[in-house]
């Protein structure tokens, strides 16, 4: 079998488990205190593509939608082990606005068909479930349909055989097995692997990484941004009722508070 030729798709997204705070105007992320990392799914996305190469050869690019500072997340891919990042990006992007998963499928669409035409069609077009912070679970679905390749989403386990993908995906009586000819598009899901940490020498490597750019002039989405909303912070206290026969009478109001007495 030929040596495989792949494409990731990432995200920049804020840290899991960060606290998140808007805006005044409560229509963008406030995002002076956040960190930010690959989306999850994504991540082991990366990982994913990497086995594949070790196991038949070939090559990995990894490609985002996303301002100047997701070059982060890019030569993170490169430093576990990914070998080509393209940002794809434009001035709305980079002044904080998040496409919507319209806008953004088209971007990376239009990206794929340029670089296909440059140095032929990928094999592989890998993307997360569905993103950590937006989780629309649309992007990968739209690019598929744009480019005319099979897509199956929810993706726990890949082999590729003769140019025949296997792919298992969970369900309540075990799993579901799918067979794509490449070439293909799949959803990873988080689980599928446990991605590896980078090496001293694949963080030089990412250092001196060059990050190709394509400026993406997609139309527009078909959302409009209202605002977005946060649930009110719920606040639990803890009162110790006292200890031994001290505390039956408090345990006895509580009961009828309750309405168990």
């Amino acid at each position: 079998m030929p040596a495989l030729r792949i494409l990731v798709c990432v995200k920049r997204v804020p840290a899991p488990g960060a606290q998140i705070t808007l805006t005044a105007d409560g229509r963008a992320i406030d995002t002076r205190n956040l960190a930010f990392t690959t989306s999850p799914h994504e991540e082991c996305a990366v990982e994913e593509a990497i086995r594949l190469v070790e196991g038949h050869g070939g090559d990995i690019t990894v490609l985002t939608v996303g301002p100047p500072e997701a070059e982060e997340q890019l030569r993170f891919s490169i430093s576990v082990g990914a070998q080509h990042a393209i940002l794809v990006t434009n001035d709305r992007v980079a002044d904080g606005a998040d496409p919507d998963p319209q806008a953004t499928a088209r971007a990376i669409t239009g990206a794929v068909r340029a670089l296909e035409a440059e140095a032929g069609p990928f094999d592989l077009l890998l993307f997360g479930n569905e993103s950590a912070d937006s989780g629309g679970f649309q992007v990968g679905v739209r690019v598929a349909r744009a480019l005319g390749r099979p897509i199956v989403n929810g993706i726990k386990a890949i082999d590729i055989s003769d140019a025949v993908l296997t792919a298992r995906r969970e369900c309540d009586d075990g799993f579901e097995v799918y067979r794509l000819g490449l070439p293909a598009v799949i959803g990873v899901k988080e689980g599928i692997n446990l991605p590896r940490y980078p090496t001293l020498p694949g963080r030089l490597r990412s250092k001196k990484a060059e990050v190709q750019t394509i400026i993406a002039e997609p139309p527009g989405g078909g959302l409009t941004m209202v605002r977005f909303e946060t649930p009110a912070v719920e606040v639990t206290e803890t009162v110790l009722l006292g200890t031994g026969a001290g505390a039956a009478g408090a345990v006895v109001d509580l009961f009828y508070e309750l309405g168990l007495a």
